[in-house]
């Protein structure tokens, strides 16, 4: 059902490593189909292609110049720093790209993160300095000017810099191809994949390095160092043959997800059960680049996933035999090593091939610092399926703001938690910048999951993809069953009794939340934005916040949507907006004939300002019509402001 993290030293070299990795590949791995469709045109219509065409052929200088770099610094910058940061590391990028002569992409991953990281830092310095009115003169003039300045810089310091690397990259290459020792990379790079630390090398090394060498030559051998499945296929077939228990039944579909669907980590802990194994995946990736030095083989662009059909899909057209040749000698050493080891190993005595491949995985994840959803086939544990360490006390809600959305969300989950027998459960919503390791079960949108994990390392989290009505609060109670009913007597008497005490009456909403200047039976907007406008501005004409804040309910809108299901949107600002609120206030508009809403189709829309949580009796009140059918359709045909304030009024009664 989630994604559970495991904590892990702080201070390992490794870990450090692994998170630099990372970043490296959250700046590539997004733009890989850019880089697919660079390699298809170039393919295509090249001179040496395979239907050369000189007009066409145009697009593959500039975009591997261009917009490949481009690209690249803008994703950088975006996880920094937002869009804005995107925006600023992009245009930092061009200084780099202009300076040199060779595909700026080592470039592009220094000055999109570092230009982002600058604007981040600037911003901090004024946040709250600014009168209200001159927001987005200063944020745009602020942004013009680093970026600006960061495209000198990267033109005149980095780019001389990257440049005289790759050159001494590409030296080292060519020696190690002259002098036949390419293949010896393999000692280093099949336990780096094994420790999660291959991100490093190949995003960060192989394939800016090997992109160069491909606009060079049409295609380069750096691009199969790391991906080439043969090394993982050899070592499960092994252990289709000559495993036992568990791991040979697990070895089959094993096999069939690292070859075909290119996921490498599904063979890691079958190296784990037995570290001399590693030996094998070392062979093979040996036999496999030694194979592509001898014929001369290589790949037009990089393959991602490391799937044989995304191997063969990059595969440059005079090198299917030695890109073949090479996948089933390296899968043929490795299956014959791995063999030798698996014949002459014995399972220690007391424990079962099944403990062996559980404890493993559970060490893979700890490397890795997750649970996988892939490895956690091989032990039968479904991705749905969680276990948790004792009972589940706290949930929270996160969104940018911790305002609107996640108020919702807690709203709907906690009347499903106390309905099940369950009211000590203690269901919060929370800003994303504010959370802490204190959570058993994180719950965010999906497009903000990965923002709520580094600090809630610990926790399980669950991405939904709306607040209002996700499947995912039903497997949510399910797991709160589960996790608070094992173990004590008392703790499975708990929700009977819980069931039968009265439920506590809950306090009124707070009668100048909402009013009725502050509702509207029949919206004038048609569209998304101007519904935020709208909204925003029965909230200004309340003096509840200042026009910054309409700006910032729209910039939120454009990073995560605020659309909730059952035709409900409810636009609020982002986190560091609050400054710009007054008083916390309500508004509700409803729009009989629908607007469209991210594709999304909504009738009513709630705009949301809070200071100290005021606000959220009455989105609790909101929420619980929005999950009742029948109230919908009374909200619905009413015909008058009263019968809408009415029915939040007394939902709670």
């Amino acid at each position: 059902m989630a994604t559970e993290t495991v904590a892990k030293p702080r201070t390992s070299l490794r870990v450090g490593v692994q998170k630099f990795g990372t970043f490296l590949s959250g700046m590539i791995m997004p733009n890989i189909g850019a880089f697919i469709a660079w390699g298809i045109v170039t393919a295509f219509f090249i001179p040496a292609g395979f239907t050369p065409n000189e007009e066409l052929a145009k697009l593959v200088g500039p975009m591997i110049t261009y917009l490949l770099p481009l690209l690249i610094g803008y994703t950088g910058g975006r996880m920094v720093h937002g869009v804005r940061g995107g925006v600023v590391g992009a245009a930092a990028t061009m200084g780099v790209i202009v300076g040199t002569d060779i595909p700026m992409f080592i470039g592009a991953m220094i000055m999109g993160p570092l230009t982002a990281w600058i604007m981040k830092k600037l911003d901090k310095v004024w946040e709250g300095r600014v009168k209200p009115g001159f927001e987005m003169l200063i944020d745009n003039f602020t942004a013009g000017i680093v970026a600006a300045a960061l495209a000198i810089f990267g033109m005149l310091v980095i780019g001389p810099v990257v440049k005289a690397f790759s050159n001494g990259a590409s030296a080292v290459v060519e020696w190690l191809v002259t002098n036949g020792l390419l293949p010896f990379t393999s000692i280093f790079i099949e336990p780096a994949k094994v420790l999660f630390l291959n991100n490093a090398v190949n995003h960060g090394i192989l394939t800016p390095l090997g992109t160069e060498q491909a606009l060079q030559n049409g295609k380069s051998i750096l691009f199969l160092l790391e991906a080439n499945p043969g090394p993982g296929v050899g070592i499960l077939l092994a252990y289709m043959i000559f495993g036992k228990g568990l791991a040979k039944a697990s070895a089959p579909g094993a096999a069939l997800i690292q070859f075909v669907g290119g996921i490498h980590e599904i063979y890691f802990p079958f190296v784990l059960m037995k570290p001399i194994i590693i030996l094998a995946a070392i062979g093979g990736g040996m036999t496999g680049i030694f194979t592509l030095v001898l014929t001369g083989a290589g790949l037009r662009s990089p393959a991602a996933p490391g799937s044989i059909l995304a191997v063969f899909a990059a595969t440059a057209s005079d090198s299917y035999f030695g890109v073949a040749l090479s996948v089933l000698l390296a899968a043929t050493v490795s299956f014959l090593i791995a063999s030798v080891i698996l014949k002459a190993s014995k399972t220690p005595v007391g424990e079962t091939e099944e403990d062996s491949l559980g404890a493993a995985t559970s060490r893979m994840e700890a490397m890795k610092g997750k649970k996988s959803s892939i490895s956690s086939t091989l032990t039968g544990a479904g991705a749905t399926t969680t276990v948790m360490a004792g009972p589940i006390k706290n949930i929270v809600f996160a969104c940018d703001a911790g305002m609107g959305s996640s108020a919702m969300g807690a709203s709907v989950l906690r009347n499903k938690i106390k309905a099940a027998g369950f009211p000590d459960v203690k269901v919060t919503n929370s800003a994303i910048a504010n959370l802490s390791d204190t959570y058993d079960v994180v719950i965010t949108h999906q497009d903000l999951t990965e923002r709520a994990k580094p600090a809630t390392a610990s926790a399980v989290h669950v991405s939904v993809d709306n607040f209002m009505n996700s499947p995912r609060y039903d497997e949510i109670v399910e797991l709160v069953k589960s996790s608070n009913t094992e173990g004590t007597a008392d703790a499975a008497a708990a929700p009977v009794a819980a069931a039968a005490a009265p439920a506590a009456a809950e306090a009124a909403p707070p009668s100048d939340i909402l009013v009725a200047d502050s509702v509207i039976l029949n919206g004038t907007a048609t569209t998304r934005d101007a519904a935020i406008d709208e909204a925003g501005r029965l909230l200004l004409d309340r003096g509840a916040v200042d026009s910054g804040y309409i700006d910032a309910m729209h910039e939120r809108e454009e990073s995560v949507s605020t659309y909730m299901g059952s035709f409900l949107a409810i636009p609020h600002g982002t986190n560091a907006a609050k400054d710009h609120i007054m008083k916390s206030a309500v508004s509700v508009i409803r729009y009989p004939n629908g607007i469209g809403w991210n594709g999304k189709e909504v009738k009513f829309v709630v705009g949301v300002a809070g200071i100290n949580n005021e606000h959220l009796q009455i989105l609790s009140s909101i929420a619980k019509v929005f999950t009742n059918k029948a109230q919908v359709a009374q909200l619905e045909a009413a015909t008058t402001v009263d019968e809408v304030l009415e029915l939040f009024g007394k939902v709670n009664a």
